[in-house]
């Protein structure tokens, strides 16, 4: 089975290298997609350059920054127009542990999706402050009450698919610039009536670069929020015909 994992960059010159010798060193077979939105830093350039000496390495460049989001979704249109069977997501700057990856692929043998969680059965994450934290693990707690998902932590990045699921889903329909389209990503999926698999893993704060996580990408989440509440509400009082 074919399988690649989606990296979208901007500006991680200082990551990006790093990442790929981690997930290479454990010889998973995987193909490592970079998805470059013309960082001003070089990453896609570095990318070009570790292509030519990693087989693994594969680069999609976007002409501008438009958001995870957007990235991800051209991702995943690649993943299924180049035929893999399995396709992961992760970020950059290494806070998704690699070492998480065999757990992604054992769980993905009898599951339709994988989510990691940095909140299942207690709290994985290092180097954030407790006002951070807090925010986020409210904000996920949220999230699953409103929505109904079984998911205890919706916003991560770190996701692991099968190509059904893929093929399911409505691209177009996914507004999401930032967090809101991972959100989505967990409501397509569970409401299709997938199988789907938590799994926890450590996230350790970015060592180099900035964070992307801003009020607006709350704000944004926040709204999808509701946006699929009433979305949810609507649907469960459409009534079959007799």
């Amino acid at each position: 089975m074919k399988k690649v994992i989606l990296v979208p960059t901007y500006d991680e010159a200082g990551n990006l290298e790093n990442l790929v010798s981690r997930i290479s060193s454990l010889s998973l077979d995987f193909d490592i997609l970079v998805i470059d939105d013309n960082s001003p830093d070089g990453t896609g350039k570095l990318a070009e350059r570790l292509s030519k000496k990693e087989a693994c390495v594969k680069v999609l460049h976007r002409q501008k920054k438009e958001g995870l989001g957007r990235a991800y979704r051209d991702g995943f249109k690649w993943a299924l127009k180049n035929g893999y069977d399995i396709v992961l997501q992760m970020d950059a700057d290494l806070s998704h542990d690699p070492n998480a990856l065999p757990e992604f692929l054992k769980q993905i043998e009898s599951h339709d999706a994988v989510f990691g969680s940095r909140y299942l059965n207690g709290v994985r994450v290092q180097n954030w402050s407790f006002k951070r934290l807090v925010l986020s693990k409210v904000s996920n707690e949220f999230v699953r009450i409103m929505l109904g998902l079984p998911s205890t932590d919706t916003t991560t990045a770190y996701k692991c698919f099968r190509r059904k699921v893929l093929e399911a889903i409505d691209w177009d329909k996914l507004r999401g610039r930032q967090n809101a389209f991972l959100i989505e990503l967990v409501w397509e999926t569970v409401t299709m009536g997938f199988t789907t698999k938590e799994i926890p893993f450590t996230f350790t704060e970015r060592e180099s670069g900035e964070s992307k996580m801003n009020l607006n990408v709350a704000a944004e989440s926040l709204m999808t929020v509701i946006r699929l509440f009433f979305q949810g509400l609507a649907r469960s009082r459409i009534r079959p015909p007799a």
